[in-house]
């Protein structure tokens, strides 16, 4: 099993949080949400996995989650919706809710 990718439901049934950015190539705030997540990462290194789902590549998976505008960000652990948020969201921001929505195993 090494080496294959998981599918989407895989990653985000996971115990490990899973942040999805649900995103378009063409769209002018999802580019502006690139460094913000690259900012998250870095605080909550590897507490949570980051995930970037392209919604013309992927509609089944954006239609599942009635994503209507991009970007649209999903926070996800053990196949729950545990946050979700449209638009722009600012990495400390992002970094509060992924603290205070998670259960994290000691």
């Amino acid at each position: 099993m090494s080496g294959q990718p998981k599918t989407f439901n895989e990653l985000i049934s996971s115990e490990k949080p899973v942040l999805v950015d649900f995103f378009a190539t063409w769209c002018g705030p999802c580019q502006m949400m690139q460094p913000i997540l690259q900012d998250t990462a870095k605080q909550v290194g590897e507490k949570i996995k980051i995930i970037k789902v392209d919604v013309d590549k992927n509609p089944l998976a954006a239609s599942k989650y009635q994503v209507r505008g991009v970007p649209t960000l999903i926070l996800f652990q053990n196949g729950q919706v545990l946050w979700r948020q449209s638009g722009v969201v600012p990495a400390h921001q992002l970094v509060k809710v992924i603290e205070e929505k998670t259960v994290q195993k000691v």
